[in-house]
């Protein structure tokens, strides 16, 4: 909940002023900023034609009906919405997100041909008691129940341990491998082998660009989901180039 429509005109303008060919050649880069804020954006991008894509930060299981305050996935896609997040730790801690609700949320995201990005994770607590793999194995098969191979080829993960969102302790880079490692082996039980090599798999808790290269180097890690360095044009644009760099090397 940062930036109101104003504040992200200027600060994607400012991220598109910034960015060269060479900063997107290898990588796909995508905003995720409030409702409020999409149509400011989305006419920026498009006028301007800035190399990112739009996404949202959630959206309703549901395509229309009484549902007070809530947007749908048909509302995103007319927006030209790409992504989705879907099922980020602070909707299922804050907002009482179940893993049923993330499910049906993930069938919706791509019912309006958009592609969710499914965020799992563990608490400290989950974590202590030696819990990550459960919960990633519930969390995971759970929300690709139903979907065809096909599409959960296309789905991307997100991992964020919540134990590492916004404390600056970030996950090492050989947990977050070791994490990334495990959600393949479950997106390969529920859709098979070919599903698990096409998936992207994110890994998300305190990026920042001083450990880009870091987690980006493990075999398993695909990409990045990005917090508080995205707030603003400049720490943003050194996490895109520290990853571009790790991809042409």
């Amino acid at each position: 909940m940062h930036h109101d429509h104003i504040e992200a005109l200027h600060m994607v303008r400012d991220l598109g002023l910034r960015l060269k060919a060479a900063d997107v050649a290898a990588v796909d880069v995508s905003v995720h900023p409030p409702f409020t804020d999409l149509r400011t954006v989305q006419t920026l991008v498009e006028k301007e034609a800035i190399p990112i894509a739009l996404g949202a930060q959630h959206c309703s299981d549901a395509d229309a009906g009484a549902r007070t305050g809530e947007v749908s996935a048909q509302m995103l896609a007319r927006l030209a919405t790409s992504y989705v997040l879907v099922g980020h730790s602070e909707r299922r801690q804050l907002f009482g997100m179940s893993d049923e609700t993330v499910t049906a949320t993930v069938q919706a995201v791509f019912r309006h041909q958009m592609t969710p990005i499914l965020c799992v994770g563990e608490t400290e607590e989950q974590r202590l008691r030696s819990q990550t793999e459960s919960t990633l194995e519930r969390q995971v098969l759970t929300a690709l129940e139903g979907l065809a191979p096909e599409h959960v080829a296309g789905v991307v993960v997100a991992y964020e341990p919540i134990w590492a969102i916004g404390t600056g302790q970030a996950a090492s880079a050989v947990d977050a491998e070791d994490a990334c490692v495990f959600i393949r082996a479950m997106v390969a039980k529920a859709a098979g082998e070919a599903a698990a090599e096409s998936i992207r798999i994110q890994y998300g808790g305190s990026v920042q660009a001083e450990n880009c290269a870091d987690l980006l180097a493990e075999p398993d890690v695909d990409g990045l989901l990005v917090g508080g360095a995205s707030l603003q044009a400049a720490s943003f644009l050194d996490v895109i180039r520290a990853c571009a760099a790790c991809y042409r090397s």
